[in-house]
């Protein structure tokens, strides 16, 4: 590893670890009450953690089968010190992560054999959607990937001013259209632009409304079919994003979503201003999505690649 690499891991692990603190501290707090004064890992114990995994927001479901994983343990190992408590917590839980393949990702990584790469953004207004578009696209550059952003929210001036003002910031072209325009006509030039310029990937928004789904799924699913036009497998991913800071809120949006289009990939935003980083587990293990990005603050670098077990050594130590 050369010496820039070693300084930007080190410096993204900073990050990963400020933007993670107050859930950490909340977390960490829970878990030293609950092994106070105990010696080994016991129902009292169990039944403590249950509650602390519950109100860090981790979901009930998610929590119980974490407490059935870490009971095997302890039946399997018969003594289990409460010290050791937090490491069976770690391996546990990246062992759930894996599972839904949460935090493989390699930073900013594209498939080579996509090109380009079409990635569809949806979720509801101001979970930041448009700010990850922006940080995606910088992320991509900085690893010499040609973007190409295209701004299919037309039904909100401010969707299209803002993105067109991220695309001018990292320095890559966008496609945009009139207030109103056909956001599949939108879509579709997108792609078109994506091909002829030879670009790696293109990210593209969709409005966020969630008040009427019925119109949403048409919508979503038009665009699908007017980019398979160019690319029969395009979108190649559809990302959703949710605001980490909304809890099981969060949980209930996905759930929308997931009714509307084929979600295929999450990223987690504001996870620095909450203490509710918990739900990334939850919402992993929910609907067995990858979680593959993570927003841990308010700088363009900000935007992480997940990874499980930095993400879980950061949680827990």
């Amino acid at each position: 590893m050369g010496l820039f690499s070693f300084l930007s891991n080190k410096q993204q692990k900073d990050d990963l670890d400020k933007g993670l603190e107050k859930t950490r501290q909340s977390v960490f707090a829970k878990i030293s009450k609950v092994v106070a004064g105990k010696s080994k890992v016991d129902d009292d114990v169990l039944d403590n953690l249950e509650e602390v995994l519950v109100t860090s927001d981790v979901g009930v479901d998610t929590t119980l089968k974490i407490i059935e994983r870490i009971e095997k343990r302890v039946a399997r190992d018969k003594y289990l010190g409460a010290d050791e408590l937090n490491q069976i917590l770690k391996e546990e839980i990246a062992g759930l992560l894996q599972e839904n393949n949460s935090g493989d990702g390699v930073d900013f990584e594209l498939p080579k054999d996509k090109k380009p790469y079409v990635i569809l953004v949806v979720g509801v207004n101001g979970v930041g959607k448009t700010t990850t578009i922006g940080k995606l696209a910088y992320n991509f550059k900085r690893v010499n990937k040609k973007v190409i952003l295209g701004a299919a929210d037309t039904f909100r001036a401010a969707a299209v001013d803002q993105l067109t003002i991220w695309s001018e910031r990292v320095g890559v072209p966008i496609v945009k259209q009139q207030m109103g325009s056909d956001p599949a006509s939108v879509a579709y030039d997108t792609v078109k632009s994506a091909i002829s310029q030879d670009a790696d990937v293109a990210i593209i928004d969709t409005a966020g409304r969630l008040h009427n789904k019925v119109n949403l799924m048409n919508e979503l699913t038009k665009i699908k079919r007017v980019m398979q036009k160019l690319i029969p497998d395009a979108p190649h991913e559809v990302l959703l994003i949710l605001d980490a800071s909304t809890g099981q809120n969060a949980i209930e949006q996905a759930k929308q979503f997931m009714t509307a289009t084929q979600v295929n990939a999450m990223a987690l935003t504001k996870l620095d201003g909450t203490a509710k980083g918990g739900v990334v587990i939850g919402i992993s293990d929910t609907f067995k999505i990858p979680v593959k990005y993570i927003g841990v603050g308010e700088k363009m670098e900000d935007l992480q690649v997940f990874n499980r077990k930095e993400f879980v050594e950061t949680l827990f130590s």
